[in-house]
């Protein structure tokens, strides 16, 4: 007995010894970053910023691949699939996942909740409500008693049916117990011009998509969609602060690993992307896409992607009429 117990420990000594060593050896060649989108929007400047940066502290290359198709399920699928060994990370975005997740037409195959390891958030980025100028109102309170007043009459337009943009209409219209008609484009960008022309009434889009429509003169901008206010946009008020209480709804981006990565790579990976969000020069950088850097423990940041389950459960559930359409 006593052997078994001693030759048992001596096991366990020398898994452990391995597995550090394994991660203290870690990274010992290039990273990959897969990006479940295309080139050019939030999430792969987020992976591309943080992959600049992550290559000068780590000493090895970390590479983005994007693998985009199905809302972002393509590449996620593939990561979910990967073997855990500390050289594939997901970079996710939280609610567009979420959502899928919640809606059973577009259900990923794979549970969410199991299939990932959190490592670390890395940005947010708000979004913002704004309607064409041609519409009588000045602020959210006006929005909201103007669409009373016509139910199923306002349209919002988004960049596809399931998004984070219909679903910040869908809770605004949760939240505020309004009937407003949802647009479902191929993009931001074809609803953004329907905007400008007036074929719809309002969009809730990305900084980038709609501040640089400001100068036309043919939008005006009610609202941002985030909890605080943003601080490329310092003086437009939040849609919290205009009466709805408990509205938000941002893009959130964050680093998921396969689940059965090492605790240690985990933590390790977690500690520079939360050192690195503190860093000014990478601050600026998402500062000028109206987007704010973000880190977190690998703890909060499972906390805040079962939050956004549980948020966009409960909105695609009392939506659900709309988003059966």
């Amino acid at each position: 007995m006593k052997n078994y117990l001693r030759n048992g420990l001596l096991f366990l000594a020398l898994a452990m010894t391995a597995h550090f060593s394994f991660a203290q050896a870690w990274p010992n060649k290039p990273i990959k970053l897969v990006v479940p989108f295309p080139p050019g929007g939030a999430s792969d400047a987020s992976g591309r910023i943080y992959a600049q940066f992550l290559t000068e502290k780590l000493g090895q290359s970390v590479v983005v691949e994007n693998r985009a198709g199905a809302g972002g399920e393509i590449g996620a699928e593939a990561v979910a699939k990967s073997p855990g060994d500390g050289y594939t990370f997901l970079l996710g975005a939280l609610g567009s996942h979420s959502i899928h997740a919640a809606m059973p037409s577009q259900k990923p195959p794979y549970d969410l909740s199991t299939a990932f390891s959190c490592v670390s958030m890395t940005s947010t980025t708000a979004m913002v409500l704004a309607v064409n100028s041609s519409l009588p109102v000045k602020n959210v309170q006006e929005l909201i008693a103007l669409a009373k007043t016509q139910p199923n009459k306002l349209s919002f337009g988004s960049a596809g049916a399931g998004t984070p943009q219909q679903m910040a209409g869908e809770l605004f219209k949760v939240l505020t117990n309004t009937q407003l008609l949802h647009i479902p484009y191929k993009g931001s960008g074809p609803a953004v011009a329907d905007l400008l022309g007036g074929q719809i009434d309002m969009v809730f889009d990305t900084m980038p998509a709609l501040t640089a429509q400001m100068s036309t003169g043919k939008i005006r901008l009610l609202g941002v969609t985030s909890a605080k206010r943003a601080p490329s946009l310092p003086d437009l008020p939040t849609i919290q602060e205009q009466g709805v209480p408990g509205y938000e709804a941002t893009n959130a981006y964050a680093i998921l690993a396969p689940a059965g990565t090492s605790p240690e790579i985990v933590n390790r990976l977690s500690r520079e992307v939360q050192a690195l969000s503190k860093n000014p020069e990478l601050q600026a950088t998402f500062k000028k896409q109206g987007s704010e850097a973000i880190g977190t423990s690998p703890e909060e940041t499972c906390r805040l992607l079962k939050e956004e389950m549980a948020k966009w459960s409960s909105v695609v559930k009392r939506s659900a009429t709309a988003l059966n359409q």
